[in-house]
């Protein structure tokens, strides 16, 4: 398989002969990057640079994250380490009038993890009716969708959408999606039927009620372990002067309850409900992002109080421009200073035997420097205070440093 994605890369790049080709279709206009206010978290899917093969009808493009980040915790630290986090690949292609395709492949550590991200046909009967099919992006919250690290002023990711929500999570299914504008009016929804969670939520190396735990299950692109669908709704407003609301719930049955129709166990669910916002203050041009999650889980009676039922977790990314001019030879070059608000509690609630609080929770804090010589790249540099409680309260765990990297559309 490595080796057919590396012939398949390798013909894409060689092959690339024009530039800043667009896609002939609404669904996947690029919007020009003043105009960000037009678009929503929706059209991050392909709200994305392109390159034009040719006469073809296919456009590729990408983007990559290399970084270095020196952390310890309590004073022990692994040194200074280098990474290449990913590089990600996207191949779009007009079909027919109305009919798109679009994916998105990332390459993690190096290339030892290979994984289709979105990989879907889209087939449009009128702006507020679409069909979606394929490996869709299920879109809870914001970040999930929205998760190019060129967009980011921060080198890792939120921690509640990788730690507590399963970040760029995705599964095979179809569902419906569209929007509409009213002057300074946005609205848009997305609804869809897939695969979903499997028993390792409650059952993993962490020892605790860990949902990314089942992106590790590949089958779940073929089979679904409870046999029924996860269903993943959004809708969203924005408005250009205020800012844009998202409100999402994605939830079904994660057990394998039944096999070959005997009942194996009870319908055991998990469910989760995000709100999103985010913002641009006028005047001094301030973006604010935020993100808060709930998750709940139908965890068995037999299973010890470390595996949490209730988690509930989020950020607010704020982002203030300082300095705005030719630099360095850039013409539109940008410098930012940016914090970020992180809080993740895995287990939220009281011990049967005691009834004090069930530890398991982190905050941190990470302000932030970066430097954007065009749009499409990104200069960052970040400091990490965090503090994190065992499930006991012990601690805090403290860990700090810095880290500093680079992230580019190409």
């Amino acid at each position: 398989m490595n080796k057919i994605v590396v012939t398949i890369t390798a013909i894409i790049f060689f092959g690339i002969t024009e530039t800043n080709a667009q896609i002939d279709s609404t669904l996947f206009r690029r919007m020009p990057t003043n105009a960000v206010n037009q678009t929503m978290n929706m059209d991050a899917v392909y709200n994305r640079p392109f390159l034009g093969l040719g006469k073809t009808p296919v456009s590729v493009g990408g983007y990559a994250e290399t970084n270095w980040q020196y952390l310890g915790t309590d004073g022990v630290s692994e040194g200074h380490q280098f990474q290449m986090r990913r590089m990600t690949l996207f191949v779009a292609a007009t079909i027919s009038k109305k009919i798109k395709f679009l994916s998105e492949i990332e390459f993690e550590e190096g290339g030892k993890e290979i994984a289709i991200e979105f990989a879907a046909i889209d087939v449009e009967f009128h702006p507020l009716f679409n069909l979606r099919g394929g490996i869709i992006m299920n879109p809870i919250g914001a970040f999930n969708q929205n998760h190019d690290g060129p967009k980011w002023e921060f080198t890792d990711r939120p921690i509640s959408a990788t730690q507590m929500l399963p970040a760029t999570w995705s599964n095979a299914g179809f569902g419906l999606f569209g929007k509409t504008y009213s002057n300074d009016w946005m609205f848009g929804y997305e609804a869809y039927l897939t695969g979903g969670f499997d028993n390792t939520i409650i059952d993993n190396e962490e020892n605790k009620t860990f949902l990314p735990a089942s992106k590790n299950n590949e089958e779940r692109f073929e089979e679904s372990a409870s046999g029924t669908p996860l269903f993943t709704t959004k809708i969203a407003v924005r408005n250009t002067k205020i800012g844009e609301l998202g409100l999402s719930y994605m939830g079904g049955v994660y057990n394998n309850f039944e096999d070959d129709g005997v009942v194996l166990d009870d319908k055991r669910r998990s469910d989760v409900f995000a709100v999103d916002f985010s913002t641009v203050l006028p005047k001094l041009n301030t973006t604010i992002i935020g993100e808060w999650a709930w998750v709940t889980v139908d965890v068995p009676d037999t299973y010890t109080q470390q595996y949490g039922g209730k988690q509930n977790g989020g950020f607010v990314d704020i982002v203030q421009p300082v300095l705005k001019k030719p630099m360095l030879g850039w013409d539109n070059a940008v410098l930012n200073v940016a914090c970020r608000l992180e809080w993740v509690d895995w287990n939220v609630g009281t011990f049967n035997e005691t009834g004090g609080n069930i530890g398991e929770d982190l905050w941190s804090i990470m302000p932030a420097i970066s430097f954007r010589p065009t749009s499409q790249t990104v200069f960052r540099i970040n400091y990490r205070y965090q503090k994190q409680n065992d499930i006991l309260g012990n601690g805090p765990a403290l860990t700090s440093g810095f880290s500093f990297g680079i992230s580019s559309y190409f």
